[in-house]
């Protein structure tokens, strides 16, 4: 399910969702989009119901100070227990996130990865991302030869459960309305564990 409508979808959306369920209250409350994950990922979304506190959320995920970090199930062996990934993020025409070595072309992204369980033909990971840039993870770790599985537009070879092996697993940030930190986690579907 998509966090947000696009040209071809509108109501089929997690934002519409909540958007229904705030109209029904008396009064009716209002939905504000903070942060979005890809339609074929799962995890934890944030969303805020005023205007200031959409902004003090967003600030944070700005400035890195919210906590975010995912799970994925990659293809091939990875030798390394820890690694990161540097690089600049363009866009295409098409839509398609790369890596430049232009400055001025594209922007600073960062993944930091750490290997939690290696299989045949696979190995499960938590991304911490220290940018949080459009596709960040998915182009980083193709680009490291271990695209995500079910990611056929960065060169996934696979897709046994139907869907992208990429799960936002916690989140963390200062309460807008309070500043006490918060945080939520949210384990992996177990169709991760399936995976060869």
């Amino acid at each position: 399910m998509l966090t947000i409508a696009t040209e071809s979808e509108r109501e089929k959306t997690v934002y519409a969702a909540l958007r229904r369920r705030a109209n029904q209250k008396k009064p009716a409350e209002r939905i504000f989009i903070v942060h979005r994950l890809d339609r074929e990922a799962s995890g934890l979304l944030v969303f805020a119901k005023t205007i200031e506190a959409k902004e003090r959320l967003q600030d944070q995920f700005k400035d890195h100070s919210a906590g975010r970090r995912y799970c994925a199930v990659v293809e091939g062996r990875i030798e390394e227990n820890v690694f990161s990934i540097r690089s600049y993020l363009a866009e295409n025409a098409a839509y398609r996130v790369y890596s430049t070595r232009q400055k001025n072309v594209g922007k600073l992204a960062i993944t930091h990865a750490q290997v939690v369980k290696r299989k045949a033909k696979s190995a499960l990971l938590e991304v911490r991302l220290e940018t949080g840039r459009k596709h960040q993870i998915r182009v980083h770790l193709a680009e490291k030869g271990h695209p995500i599985v079910g990611d056929k537009i960065y060169g996934s070879g696979f897709n046994p459960i139907r869907r992208l092996a990429l799960h936002g697993q916690y989140l963390g940030f200062r309460h807008p309305q309070t500043g006490k930190r918060v945080e939520f986690e949210s384990k992996y579907p177990k169709s991760f564990d399936a995976i060869g």
